[in-house]
């Protein structure tokens, strides 16, 4: 008896609907250990990176870990990379801190409002959009915000307080005050920066261990690896005893992250109202207030994290669904509002450790998340003599690698026009990270039109005249057309004939026909006759449709030649390539 159709469907859309289901029955014991050896690894890796990025995010320490469980168990059940683990990032902290105004309360709406639009937008098939974002434009903002936050942490390592976060202003101030550095928070800060990257170019240089090499060597391999891989954790517990050993000796020569309220977030609505000194702030004056981060937000989160899905992907060969991606990370910013989380996304740096710790299911998010709890619950008390500037190293540690010095020459070598979108993110992100983004966009968009409107025209002699346009015909090239027409086949004495090659013309509209029948009048009037050649039968098909008076066609560029042969003086004009594809015949 056949299966019911619905039935198969049904249980087809469950499975892409919750990926967990197409992996869970097939785990082994084996996935398990090394599940768990990536979870523990990634959870040493997204504490102290949790705790600094709520500062560039402008929010308490504790914010940061509220961040970072509810992706890790959403993730295990909706997402399709093994390898992602979501969570607070350095360019998402920015952007909430430029968008939130270092207000939890602004902060958990942004990530349940970024929520429900990322849910939308994977329901609706929407990923589509980030095609509209050129390769110079994310690296150009995500080149200005490693610049921007590598500097915003300055102040923690010298020790200042009171510097602005406006990026112009800080810059200003930290030189101005530089003479009021504090010796302790510097001196630390730098020794934990040359420690995060003395470890950092240890992990790329320790060799792979082999099962024929001693077991010595194996271990050695095995234990710099994970000292290397671990380093912020050692390097900010190592900082903490330091700081505590001065606390018990009764000075303290750093800045420490103070007091971090102890257990776990209450599960509560996110605040869609905000009680102020001057009364309460309403719901839609707080969707009013984010503004423009209700765009900019959602689609950084989900260009951040479908571009790390992709990359490790590739590399580690397996597919991604990007709209299933969208649903899990729209749905961990929705339920993380609930325990006052601010947005997330996918992290590259744990992500990449992750991968390298050989994590086999997204199973090991689950040990990562209940890292994080756990050092909710019993931790937080010891946060409190973790100094500013080791979270400052541990910060200018893993954004500096983001900023591209490369970019700049190689774009210069391969394309330099596409610095003008670069250059023009880069400095506006400076100003405000929206503005860069949306005018780096902009102008991507204006040189792609631009390359439309205006087809470039090759002229050549071969025994006509002939006049090649480098792309096919768009409304914005019409007049283009209409001018190089004009004067190219007005130019001799008497006046010739002009063939239209539209070989490369997959697609016309409304505008280009009315553009091509004012052409073709102009010309009768001048005793020349315009003819088309090598027409794709549905762009004929909407030609002949449009009854224009005067149209002619050819098969090929071949038979127009010979015409011209025949007695005419003809201007070819068509595109680069000349391959011809046989038409109906010649229409009079």
């Amino acid at each position: 008896m056949p299966r019911p159709a619905g039935r198969c469907c049904s249980s087809g859309a469950l499975r892409r609907r919750l990926p967990v289901l197409g992996w869970l029955p097939r785990y082994s014991l084996r996935w398990l250990q090394l599940d768990l050896v990536a979870g523990v690894t990634v959870g040493l890796t997204v504490v102290p990176q949790a705790l600094a990025y709520a500062e560039v995010a402008g929010l308490p320490a504790q914010y940061g870990l509220y961040s970072s469980f509810v992706g890790c168990f959403v993730y295990c059940l909706l997402g399709t990379s093994k390898d992602v683990t979501l969570g607070p990032t350095a360019i998402m902290s920015l952007l909430v801190s430029s968008y939130a105004f270092h207000d939890p309360a602004y902060a958990t709406l942004l990530a349940f409002l970024s929520g429900c639009i990322q849910l939308a937008m994977g329901l609706l098939h929407l990923g589509f959009l980030l095609d509209f974002i050129s390769y110079p434009v994310i690296t150009g903002f995500t080149s200005a915000a490693s610049v921007a936050i590598s500097f915003s942490q300055v102040k923690n390592i010298l020790g200042l307080r009171g510097i602005p976060r406006q990026f112009f202003l800080q810059v200003y101030e930290t030189f101005r005050r530089i003479g009021e550095t504090r010796v302790g928070d510097a001196t630390l800060g730098l020794a934990c920066l040359v420690v995060l990257t003395g470890l950092r170019c240890m992990k790329g240089h320790v060799p792979r261990g082999y099962q024929m090499e001693p077991l010595l060597v194996r271990m050695g391999h095995l234990i710099v690896w994970a000292v290397a891989t671990a380093r912020n954790a050692l390097v900010v517990l190592f900082a903490g005893l330091v700081a505590y050993s001065f606390q018990v000796t009764g000075s303290q020569p750093f800045m420490l992250t103070g007091e971090t309220p102890k257990g776990l977030p209450p599960f509560q609505p996110p605040p869609f109202s905000k009680v102020t000194a001057n009364g309460t702030v309403p719901f839609g004056q707080m969707v009013q207030d984010l503004g423009a981060g209700l765009a900019v937000v959602p689609l950084m989160g989900l260009l951040e994290t479908i571009a790390i899905a992709k990359s490790f992907a590739s590399q580690n060969s397996y597919r991604i669904d990007p709209n299933q991606e969208l649903l899990a990370m729209g749905c961990t910013n929705l339920l993380g509002s609930f325990v006052s989380s601010y947005p997330v996304t996918g992290s590259f740096g744990r992500t990449a450790v992750n991968a390298q710790s050989g994590v086999c299911t997204p199973a090991g998010g689950l040990v990562t998340g209940t890292l994080v709890l756990l050092s909710l619950a019993y931790l937080t008390s010891s946060f409190y003599y973790i100094p500013k500037a080791a979270l400052a190293a541990v910060i200018i540690g893993a954004v500096a690698p983001m900023f591209d010095a490369g970019i700049f020459r190689t774009l210069w070598r391969v394309k330099k026009l596409d610095l003008v979108p670069l250059c023009v993110t880069f400095v506006l992100c400076f100003w405000e990270v929206q503005y860069g983004i949306v005018a780096g966009i902009l102008v991507s968009g204006i040189l792609l039109l631009y390359t439309i409107a205006r087809p470039p025209i090759e002229v050549s002699e071969q025994g006509v005249l002939l006049l090649q346009p480098a792309s096919g015909l768009h409304f914005p090239a019409v007049e283009h057309l209409r001018e190089a027409v004009h004067q190219r086949a007005l130019a001799g004495s008497p006046a010739r004939c002009v063939v239209l090659d539209c070989a490369h013309v997959s697609s016309i509209d409304y505008t280009v026909v009315r553009g091509l029948a004012d052409l073709l009048q102009e010309l009768l009037k001048k005793g020349i006759s315009l003819v088309f050649c090598s027409l794709q039968p549905h762009v004929l098909h909407v030609l002949l449709s449009a009854n224009l008076e005067g149209f002619q066609h050819f098969p090929s560029l071949e038979e127009a030649a010979e015409q011209e042969l025949q007695g005419s003086n003809w201007v070819l004009f068509h595109d680069a390539d000349e391959t011809m594809l046989p038409t109906p015949g010649l229409i009079q």
